[in-house]
Formats: C-alpha cells, sequence, structure tokens
C-alpha cells in the first residue's frame, strides 16, 4: 500500500488516499490511539469512491471511532473499462429508462463485476489490516452484490449492512442463504431502480439468523441520514 495524500480533517479524521498496485483507495481513521475496527464501505456499480454520499457516510462513521475504507476495483470509479463494458452500461440506461426488460443486460454488466471486484476487496483487506491504527473486527457497508460474495468467501467480515438488493445477479441470489453474519438490509420502498419484492424475497433468502429490515419511503437516494446513526449502532453491537 503506498499513501499518495493524506490530510486532517475538521473532526480530527484523517484522510488518506492510497495506491495498492491499480487499485486506488481512501481511507478514513479516527482520532483515536487505540486500533480502531474497520468498515469497508463500497459504492454501487462502478461509481467512483469520491461519490458524495459515500464520503459524507464514511467521514460520519469515522468519527464515530470506526477505520472506513473504500476503493475504486474493476470497472469502478476512473479504473479502465473497456468499449464493451461502455457498451453494456448504456445499453442498460436504455433499457431502463424505456421500461424493458434488463435482466439479462443487467447479468452481463453487474455479474462480471462482482467477479472482478470481490478479489481486489479481499486484496484491500489484506492491506489495510496490516495497518497498526487498524485492529479489527471488519464490518462491511453497502453495494449488496458485491456484499453477498464478500460475506460468504471473507471470514473477516463479521456483520454487514447491505443498500436496496432489488437486482443482484443469480449467482448471488444462490449465494445468499450461505449468508451468515449478523445482517442490516436498507430498502428504499418506491426505489424506480431496485424492484421491492426481489429485495424482500433476497432478505427473506439471507441464511443469518440475525437479520434486520429498514424500509424507507422514498426512491433509491431517499435515504434518511437517521438510517446512517442506525447503521453506526448495528456496527457497534457487532465491531466494539
Amino acid at each position: 500500500m503506498h499513501v499518495t495524500s493524506e490530510r486532517r480533517l475538521d473532526d480530527g479524521v484523517l484522510e488518506r488516499e492510497f495506491t495498492l498496485g491499480e487499485i486506488p483507495g481512501t481511507l478514513w481513521t479516527p482520532e483515536s490511539v487505540a486500533p480502531a475496527p474497520l468498515i469497508l464501505m463500497a459504492h454501487n456499480n462502478g461509481l467512483p469512491k469520491a461519490e458524495p454520499r459515500l464520503v459524507a457516510r464514511a467521514r460520519l462513521s469515522a468519527a464515530a471511532g470506526y477505520a472506513v475504507a473504500t476503493i475504486d476495483a474493476a470497472g469502478c470509479g476512473d479504473r479502465p473499462r473497456s468499449a464493451a463494458d461502455e457498451q453494456v452500461r448504456a445499453d442498460l440506461r436504455r433499457a431502463m429508462r424505456a421500461g424493458e426488460p434488463v435482466d439479462e443486460i443487467f447479468e452481463s454488466f453487474v455479474g462480471p463485476l462482482v467477479e472482478k471486484a470481490a478479489p481486489e476487496w479481499r486484496l484491500a483487506l489484506d492491506a489495510l489490516l496490516a495497518l497498526p491504527e487498524i485492529g479489527g473486527p471488519v464490518g462491511y457497508s453497502g453495494w449488496t452484490a458485491l456484499g453477498i460474495r464478500l460475506a460468504v468467501v471473507e471470514p473477516r467480515i463479521v456483520a454487514a449492512g447491505f443498500f436496496a438488493g432489488g437486482y443482484v445477479p443469480r449467482a448471488q441470489r444462490e449465494e445468499a442463504p450461505q449468508v451468515t453474519v449478523p445482517l442490516l438490509f436498507l430498502l428504499q420502498w418506491d426505489d424506480e431502480g431496485n424492484p421491492r419484492q426481489r429485495a424482500l424475497d433476497l432478505f427473506d433468502a439471507f441464511g443469518t439468523k440475525e437479520k434486520t429490515l429498514h424500509a424507507n419511503l422514498g426512491g433509491h437516494t431517499g435515504t434518511p441520514w437517521f438510517e446512517r446513526e442506525d447503521g453506526d449502532r448495528f456496527f457497534g453491537r457487532h465491531l466494539k
């Protein structure tokens, strides 16, 4: 891991940009002498790690005593994308605007994205846990499809918060019963991009004995801010 920049924010949180080979990432750590538990905070389907809603959540969680990290995995943010990848993205946007079936397009786009992203997140986790200021345990927060894969293959993740979850690749829907860590699942009831019933079916499929569903009225970006505070309380029960 190579730190490319760092700055101390007004709330005492230390923000560091880093690279891990070709993987760019950001790490926020609290102003504390004790090793902090870690939350991996993933953005959805190709958005950049600098996406403002993610950065705001990360900074608040870091101020609450967690180390928080995110990366631009393969195909996300400013990472290179092939012409074929860009065409699939364009086809997906067009089909969704037109109200056409998107399942097959979605599979061809998000399925490979998860397969490429999961190993890079695990590599980043190796590097992050080697830092003296991070002591674990580890939680995951964000993109549902990636979170399912990581919760299944990565034993160091002990709790997870998933967002939305209507459109999840078949492979991850089939893996859902293997998710056994405590789970907080956020659902926007009127999310235009995530079919409600699919999200409810996915929640039902998770194998964990400790799972909580929080549903709020509104569209995809309308998650109330108190859910972030509830998320920190959830992670406080399992990471501290």
